[in-house]
């Protein structure tokens, strides 16, 4: 009999391993780190999914609670201050800027008229999850402004269940505008020649889309001089590129779940998710995407050898078009800024993109950055070869990586230099 205990410890252990254990590519360090954390996430989202299906609680919502929970509990072990949460001098106001929430970092005055920097950061999170209040995004928030001597305003924006696209985005245009205006860069001593607009993962891609946009907007007075985009989101047409196929099981983005954010951003029924999977979406009967649209985001063309490797395109030719027609979002540019134009592109103000090669997103920053130059614009790609998504974000302990640190020195860096 008291071999049952043991037999049952062993038992719990190996099923304990087997969950956690997931095949880690030799480059990344500290591989266990990381798969502890993505079995966290994980069982995060599966017990989500559990209360949804019992009525319990909408599973975005329970997951957000279970962030905000984890976060509540690392700040009252560590305090705000562990990995620099607190910047002697640097002020924090939330406000609103047109009507959108935001959080407003100042650094400390300057001498009397002397113009400061100013950046517009988005938080990623799958447009879905994620404050820039909490946790690293308060952190870097934080840094940017005490270290550059910049007015940072992060961005708010509505999230999915309670809204979709375009409102996430609409919400940070308005607050890109309001920045932008010559009363708020008055009132925070805002050089109109030195502001950028930044974000992370969905953040970036709302970042590259409010640039677009704004590029092209003949009324504005100012406009961004910098876009920094930290492992942008980009393009929905897709999602068979090799950084997809190459990284699809890779924490913490795994290929399915990314598929899925965009299917809740775009108001689609996430019961298409293996259609998305198979690019059915994008079959060649479907006669929107015309052979111009599909030269944007041919990573064939526009990813070198190294990454392109032995993979071969998948474009289906017949697929399942009827519901995909009542996804108006799907070619929009304002969802999608890789299907820009080159007019459109040549307008963007110079980038820095940052890439991390284990990432299914890889590739559409890699292309958006070849796009970019192609279209004359400067552009600084930082490509990590022992990145994975998120790494930026894991700055403090005991969430920290070697690569997040270097990822975020940089971007800082750059934004020293060109900002």
């Amino acid at each position: 009999m008291r071999l049952l205990p043991a037999a049952v410890t062993l038992s719990l252990a190996v099923a304990l391993a087997y969950y956690v254990y997931v095949p880690m590519p030799d480059a990344i360090q500290e591989p266990w780190k990381l798969m502890l954390m993505d079995a966290g996430f994980r069982a995060t989202m599966q017990l989500a999914s559990v209360k949804a299906w019992l009525g319990i609680d909408h599973y975005i919502g329970s997951i957000r609670r279970s962030t905000a929970g984890f976060e509540g509990m690392m700040e009252g072990l560590l305090g705000p201050e562990q990995g620099g949460g607190v910047m002697p001098g640097v002020k924090v106001s939330d406000i609103t800027f047109a009507g959108v929430p935001v959080r407003v970092y100042e650094p400390p005055a300057g001498g009397e008229g002397h113009l400061r920097r100013g950046l517009m950061f988005i938080h990623g999170g799958g447009w879905a999850l994620g404050t820039g209040k909490r946790g690293s995004y308060d952190t870097i928030g934080r840094m940017l402004s005490d270290e550059l001597n910049t007015v940072v305003v992060s961005v708010e924006y509505r999230l999915y269940p309670e809204v979709h696209f375009p409102v996430p985005y609409l919400d940070c245009l308005a607050a890109a505008k309001h920045f932008l205006s010559p009363e708020v860069r008055a009132r925070y001593a805002i050089d109109p020649e030195r502001v950028a607009v930044s974000g992370d993962s969905a953040g970036g891609n709302l970042a590259a889309a409010v640039a677009q946009e704004i590029s092209t907007d003949e009324t504005m007075s100012a406009k961004f001089s910098v876009q920094a985009l930290i492992y942008p989101v980009l393009q929905a047409l897709d999602f068979n590129t090799p950084s997809y196929l190459q990284n699809q099981n890779i924490p913490i983005l795994h290929r399915p779940l990314m598929v899925h954010f965009w299917l809740q951003y775009l108001g689609a029924d996430l019961s298409l998710l293996s259609q998305a999977l198979a690019n059915n979406h994008s079959a060649l009967e479907n006669s929107n995407i015309t052979p111009e649209l599909r030269a944007r985001l041919d990573w064939t063309a526009l990813l070198p050898p190294k990454h392109k490797r032995d993979h071969k395109p998948l474009i289906p030719k017949k697929g399942f078009q009827g519901t995909w027609k009542e996804v108006p979002g799907l070619l929009d540019v304002r969802a999608s800024p890789l299907l820009a134009g080159p007019e459109v592109l040549a307008k963007c103000p110079r980038a820095y993109v940052l890439t991390c090669e284990h990432d299914v997103l890889r590739d559409e920053g890699l292309m958006y950055a070849r796009r970019l130059q192609d279209a004359g614009v400067s552009v600084t790609s930082d490509h990590y070869e022992d990145g994975f998504h998120g790494c930026l974000s894991f700055i403090t302990w005991p969430l920290e990586f070697d690569v997040g640190k270097r990822a975020l020195r940089g971007y800082l860096d750059w934004l020293q230099d060109n900002l």
